[in-house]
């Protein structure tokens, strides 16, 4: 048993808190709102994020995030990727040195398109072999459900990988190594960029024959990315890539996939934004960041580049559409 800090207590934060409890771990969880660790800790329950989910009683909320870092062996961060860098800026002096730095976050920060291990890094000052990215099909209220689901937790010190994968594998939620952090990370931010787009389509009314469409050209533009940023390509066919991009681009759960959706119909981004809730469809921001790593490299992402012109207001969902599909003919490899 080791013990662990969660910091965000949204629906992905929370149920990964969970999954480490029902692991044998001994676990707080960091809320922002003191209201809600207080509801946690008296219910047993997170209705905002999880309704219907009983929680463990062994997890502790607070809203003391130096209270929750103290003498602690593992720490997860789960919230918004564009807010990370401030947010660990104030908890930077409390991490306990050599503890296992999670990111369950994924996206690009806009302005220095870094990736969230890469913020990490920099905020911390932590070595990349202290920094675990969490990442595959991981739609929160399924695994809150205790439905059986995969993951990927990848880290370049394979040990520290292992070390991570058994902290957290229980009989629902089976963790796979890997140490291919760059595929990982490359595959969560840009599938939630291609499930905007699947979104759209959706909301426009197209069927199952775009929705693939779009999903497998989604990945092959994902994996000319990451190839030009030294990922394995190996890591887009599994869990991280292929795996997260389908759970994303086709449930329902998804908050990337339904807020696309709302695009579709012809809502605007402001009418989404607040039919969201407050929740983050990371998407929105990470197009744009995303898109700018891709022109830095020369890549070509005409998917991402299309959801960007969306969300920026520069074309419409049915613009959007006849874009990609007047492209000039190409071989498909």
């Amino acid at each position: 048993m080791s013990r662990a800090a969660v910091l965000g207590a949204g629906s992905w934060g929370t149920t990964f808190a969970k999954v480490l409890v029902d692991a044998g771990n001994e676990v707080t969880l960091w809320s922002r709102r003191p209201e809600l660790a207080e509801v946690i800790n008296r219910e047993h329950r997170n209705p905002e994020y999880l309704p219907g989910i009983e929680l463990p009683a062994g997890l502790v909320a607070t809203h003391d995030a130096t209270a929750a870092l103290r003498g602690v062996e593992m720490v997860a961060i789960a919230i918004p990727s564009q807010s990370l860098r401030d947010n660990l800026r104030g908890w930077a002096a409390d991490l306990p040195p050599d503890s296992s730095l999670v990111s369950l976050m994924k996206g690009v920060e806009l302005g220095t398109l870094k990736r969230m291990s890469e913020v990490i890094a920099e905020v911390a000052d932590a070595p990349a072999d202290r920094i675990v990215v969490v990442s595959g099909p991981n739609l929160a209220l399924e695994i809150a459900q205790e439905q059986p689901t995969a993951t990927v937790v990848a880290c370049v010190d394979e040990a520290r990988a292992t070390a991570v994968q058994k902290s957290c594998s229980t009989g629902y939620f089976r963790p796979y190594s890997n140490t291919d952090v760059v595929g990982c990370e490359l595959g969560g931010a840009v599938k939630n960029v291609i499930a905007l787009a699947c979104g759209i389509a959706q909301g426009m009314g197209f069927g199952d024959n775009s929705l693939a469409s779009i999903i497998t050209r989604g990945l092959a533009e994902t994996a000319r990315l990451g190839e030009r940023l030294g990922a394995d390509p190996l890591t887009f066919a599994g869990l991280a890539g292929l795996g997260d991009l389908v759970a994303t681009c086709n449930s329902p759960l998804s908050r990337n996939r339904t807020f696309g959706e709302r695009l579709g119909r012809g809502e605007s981004i402001e009418q989404a934004q607040a039919a969201t809730h407050g929740q983050v469809a990371e998407g929105v921001k990470s197009c744009r960041s995303v898109l700018e790593l891709a022109q830095g490299l020369d890549v070509d992402v005409p998917i991402t580049a299309a959801v960007d012109a969306v969300c920026s207001g520069r074309l419409t969902s049915a613009q959007m559409a006849q874009l990609l599909m007047s492209r000039s003919m190409k071989s498909e490899s």
